[in-house]
Order: C-alpha cells, then structure tokens, then sequence
C-alpha cells in the first residue's frame, strides 16, 4: 500500500521559485479518499534548510488538508539549478477522533503488520523572474508616470495636471502636456 491509497497529494513534486537570498514555499494539498482517520507525517533529506506547516497531522475522510513547505533563503543558486533534496510523505488509518497533538512517531513505526503508506516527492526548482518577453529597450507596459518618478513629485505634478486637463477647454490640451516634461 503506499500513500495514495490513502491520501491523494498534489502536485507531486514540490517546485520552488528560486532567488539568491529570498526563502520561498510551495503548498501540498493532501486529500483523504477514505472513510477513516489518516495520520500523516512529513519527512525531508535537509530539514536544516526547509519549514514544513504542518509537518504532522490528521485528515478527517473525505477532506483536504494544506501543507505549507518553506525553503530558507540560499546564499547561492545550485549547479544547473539541480536540487537532491527530497521528502517523504508517510500516511497510516489511525483510531477514529485522534486529535493531532495524539500523533507519535511510533504510530508510523512499520511493526505488527501495519501498513505504513509512504510517498517520495522530489524537489524542482525554477527561476523566480523569468526573462521578460518584452524586449529590454521598449517602452511597452512603462506607465505615463515614469518620465515624472524623476523629480520626486509625481503624485502632485501627476495630480495638478489631471486636475488641469479636467478644468480647461479642449482647445487647450496641448497645453496641458507641459507640466509632464517641464523640470
């Protein structure tokens, strides 16, 4: 029996977004296909460098339940932005009402005949920013304001002269432009 006989887990890899310096997450939802209390426990090859909330818990049958996994901030991306860490999700029944704080490790200890379910999940990462597709010297999604961010006022040039444009006759709109590009 492995977990997805007990629990349905998605996605089934955990994808980081990754950034020098900057810690990210990913979440696992963990779904229980049974009418029976699930226990689960997560496991991970480096539990230095990542936070799992929850990292032990009880699935009511029939819900959902959201693990968040953290990954610390890393001084440095890894070669060919590969990653050998890795999880293990294990999943046992356990006695109807069991509350999470009842949860021990010997309850997924593989003795007696139990089944214990286990799940691997392997770690991808990402880039964080990918390339834009907009080529580097266009204007395109630059905003009006960009030419006034300069001089420190845009919220009142920006203002005055919206105000202005609202206030004077339509003949006059050439007029208006000027406060943009006036230093």
């Amino acid at each position: 029996m492995s977990t997805g006989d007990l629990l349905s887990i998605q996605p089934t890899e955990l994808k980081f977004p990754f950034e020098v310096k900057k810690q990210s997450s990913c979440s696992l939802q963990l779904t229980n296909k049974t009418d029976k209390y699930v226990a689960f426990k997560v496991k991970t090859t480096n539990p230095k460098k990542y936070c799992v909330r929850p990292n032990a818990g009880i699935v009511l049958p029939g819900t959902t339940c959201d693990v968040t996994v953290t990954m610390q901030a890393q001084k440095e991306a890894p070669p060919d932005m590969q990653c050998k860490d890795k999880f293990l999700l294990q999943s046992v029944v356990a006695p109807d009402g069991v509350t999470p704080k009842d949860i021990t490790p010997e309850m997924f200890n593989k003795e007696d005949g139990k089944v214990v379910g286990e799940f691997k999940l392997r770690v991808v990462y990402f880039p964080a920013n990918p390339p834009s597709p907009v080529p580097e010297g266009s204007d395109e999604g630059s905003s009006p304001r960009a030419s006034v961010l300069d001089n420190g006022n845009q919220n009142t040039s920006l203002f005055d002269a919206v105000s202005r444009s609202l206030e004077e006759p339509k003949e006059k709109s050439s007029e208006v432009r000027r406060p943009f590009y006036s230093p």
